[in-house]
């Protein structure tokens, strides 16, 4: 749903700053007839009230949140906005903050600086709920596509334990894999984050890969890549002494790096294997699909 106008946006605030003292109707009553509130119009506190039952806001009017913060991340979170996705890479800092979201901070009474730490906390808490999201549909695409693919036993580890270091298991005599699934809906762009688990998993496991896997906007699967190791490893942070340690880190992979398909899976694959697996589907934004030999 769009930004309310200002006046409704306004009297959204007005009515959570109420609700925890008194009903509906009471409240109602005072903005139609106290001269006070008269520069919002009823028709105006009436769209407010269903904004907020639509955004869930009057599920906790009681809420410790000043009243009209929670009315500012409700506004941007339910916004639609393009940009919302991709704060991390757009808006850098205060001076960098869409006009949508200056006008929703102006009419509550945020300063840009405010509005600027309210909307890294709305995206964070947006990019977490996706990533999760994308994250589950691509694990189980992948599991789905190599247990129609691969003459090998395939196990998704992570549906039963998180603290294996990668996802999927693939083994097959003397082959085996240990498939760590990273998901996207982007094409142009493809950013991992890696838990220390998974990179000490990298370090000590030969097995271990970090397979990209790539999603259409209904997420179903389109691509799949394989992120050399040797790249993970020369781009990861290093502790700088014993009191500090790394936990998790984010890696912005360009397109030219990722290999198409999972060249470690080829003795293991069925002649009836897609070419999403063998290496010739390609990877969204590289170009033309390249050998894996070029990549060592």
């Amino acid at each position: 749903m769009p930004v309310p106008p200002d006046p409704v946006l306004r009297a959204a605030v007005r009515w959570l700053e109420r609700l925890p003292a008194s009903g509906a109707a009471r409240i109602r009553a005072l903005f139609t007839a106290h001269s006070d509130y008269s520069d919002i119009t009823p028709t105006q506190y009436d769209a407010a009230y269903e904004w907020l039952r639509q955004t869930g806001l009057l599920d906790n009017v009681r809420s410790r949140i000043p009243a009209h913060r929670r009315v500012f991340d409700a506004a941007i979170a339910h916004s639609g906005a393009l940009w919302l996705p991709d704060t991390d890479l757009l808006v850098r800092g205060p001076d960098e903050l869409p006009d949508d979201a200056l006008r929703t901070a102006e009419a509550l009474g945020l300063s840009e600086s405010e509005a600027y730490t309210q909307i890294a906390a709305v995206w964070g808490k947006v990019d977490a709920g996706e990533r999760a999201r994308i994250g589950a549909a691509g694990e189980l695409a992948l599991v789905e596509l190599l247990t129609a693919s691969v003459d090998a036993r395939v196990e998704h580890v992570a549906a039963w334990a998180d603290g294996y270091g990668y996802d999927i298991a693939v083994h097959s005599g003397r082959h085996r894999a240990h498939l760590e699934a990273k998901a996207t809906v982007r094409r142009g762009r493809l950013t991992i984050y890696l838990s220390r688990n998974e990179y000490e998993t990298l370090l000590r496991d030969p097995a271990w890969e970090l397979v990209a896997v790539r999603l259409t906007p209904q997420l179903e699967l389109d691509a799949v890549a394989t992120v050399p190791k040797e790249w993970i490893t020369s781009k990861a942070p290093a502790d700088r002494s014993a009191a500090g340690r790394w936990e998790s880190c984010r890696l912005d992979v360009p397109p030219h790096v990722p290999v198409p398909g999972i060249p470690s899976l080829a003795p293991m694959l069925a002649h009836t294997a897609p070419a999403l697996l063998n290496g010739s589907g390609g990877w969204p934004g590289q170009g033309r699909p390249r050998p894996a030999a070029d990549h060592g």
